[in-house]
């Protein structure tokens, strides 16, 4: 699409920020204005549409693309979009521990135990590790407790946590990034971790490459996005 405005602005709206493009408001793909709770994201958004080029490119606005999710795809489903990311819980990928060979072993407990350790501290929700192939119930506790945390987050934060659960494949590392007690790159190295041992070994192809640059990138997306709700 050709770019069509020379300005980017923010604007103050009452549901936050908004941004302005010669004067006129962003909209998301459902023809809502896109409004924001913070200055410090607007800003950022304002700054995503500033540097496009002779045209506009979609995947050079990233922010743009998660606060229209959240406006869109969220708000209107909550309730369900709570239940996808509560589906990562029951089988929680830093639960489930190998075996052999000892190195893989020692790096998954260095790297997991930790967080099951944060997330009974944080959450009141203690998980239940193991070296089954078999998935291992978790208490019912547990599960509720997640589904109470969850679900408070608002719909912005709630978005971010969607695509970082997606990305992590995993609840607890998503709830570590959005919570602050993970960056992205120990996110991504923690929700990697078995991929990474492996590469190390076997080394890695192309298309292997660009799926983890792809959740690299989706990482850090959410990180950026929840620090600028913040401020």
């Amino acid at each position: 699409m050709k770019r069509f405005y020379t300005s980017a602005g923010v604007t103050e709206a009452p549901e936050g920020f908004g941004v302005a493009l010669d004067g006129k408001p962003v909209r998301t793909p459902a023809k809502r204005p896109l409004a924001v709770p913070t200055r410090a994201l607007a800003e950022a958004i304002a700054e995503e549409w500033l540097a496009q080029g002779e045209t506009v490119d979609p995947k050079r606005l990233p922010l743009t693309r998660v606060a229209s999710i959240a406006l869109d795809l969220v708000a209107p489903r909550r309730e369900a979009v709570v239940a996808e990311v509560l589906k990562y819980a029951g089988t929680d990928l830093v639960c489930y521990r190998a075996e052999q060979p000892a190195g893989l072993a020692a790096r998954q407990h260095a790297a997991w135990q930790p967080l099951i350790d944060w997330a009974a501290q944080t959450f009141d929700a203690p998980l239940t590790a193991t070296a089954s192939i078999l998935p291992v119930p978790q208490p019912p506790a547990t599960l509720k407790a997640f589904e109470t945390a969850v679900a408070a987050y608002d719909t912005h934060r709630l978005a971010a946590l969607h695509l970082a659960t997606a990305a992590c494949g995993s609840l607890v590392v998503a709830l570590a990034l959005i919570e602050g007690r993970l960056d992205a790159e120990a996110a991504f190295a923690t929700a990697e971790l078995d991929e990474s041992y492996e590469i190390e070994r076997w080394g890695e192809d192309a298309e292997q490459a660009r799926r983890r640059k792809g959740l690299r990138e989706d990482i850090a997306l959410a990180a950026r996005f929840v620090a600028l709700l913040r401020g």
